[in-house]
């Protein structure tokens, strides 16, 4: 196994699978990590590693009014859909690195923190093809790692317009009504609901 696969392949082994589906899509994941050097880049047309944030507000969980639990989420361009943050590892292995510098890139909001260093999700999520920049980008495998941070509300937010067409909070008891693709909120969504 190439060397700098070593580490990450080391944080997939060690998460503890909370459902069917995360225990399904760990072994995949690590089967592949391990014939596939290149799943650090876009360059493997099949699949490849992307790391994603669950960003909730200070004190979520603590609040009387479950209205007052937000979730901050971009209107992602490619899937027409409210969606959390998240990008490629573009050759990068730590994950978590990924997923806070794409939540800053896509926010604006620069003080955000984690609540814990190890992924609290992992999914196997298909992409359709779509055109990027002028050129068709086949359907393929995004093999993702979930990361929750934390962040003020007060902080300004700035959209990344080649990527997404808004930023807001949402409130965590009303996020099925902006969420447009149904196996996200279902399979993913929902399972961070309860985990935070």
């Amino acid at each position: 196994m190439n060397p700098k696969l070593r580490n990450l392949s080391a944080v997939i082994a060690d998460f503890v699978p909370g459902c069917e589906q995360e225990e399904r899509d760990q072994a995949v994941m690590l089967k592949f990590l391990q014939e596939n050097d290149n799943c650090l880049t876009r360059e493997n047309l099949i699949a490849h590693f992307t790391a994603s944030s669950w960003i909730v507000n200070r004190n979520f969980g603590a609040h009387c009014d479950k209205g007052d639990d937000k979730i901050l989420m971009v209107y992602h361009n490619l899937y027409d859909s409210w969606s959390w943050t998240g990008g490629h590892a573009d050759g990068e292995p730590d994950l978590a690195a990924v997923a806070l510098r794409e939540a800053k890139e896509e926010t604006g909001v620069m003080n955000i923190d984690f609540l814990r260093r190890e992924p609290i999700s992992l999914e196997v999520i298909t992409v359709d093809g779509h055109r990027k920049r002028g050129v068709y980008v086949p359907s393929h495998l995004h093999f993702n790692l979930t990361y929750l941070l934390q962040a003020d509300e007060a902080q300004k937010l700035t959209a990344k317009p080649d990527e997404n067409s808004g930023v807001k909070w949402i409130a965590a008891n009303q996020l099925s009504e902006y969420v447009s693709e149904p196996w996200m909120m279902k399979w993913v969504y929902e399972k961070l609901m309860g985990r935070v």
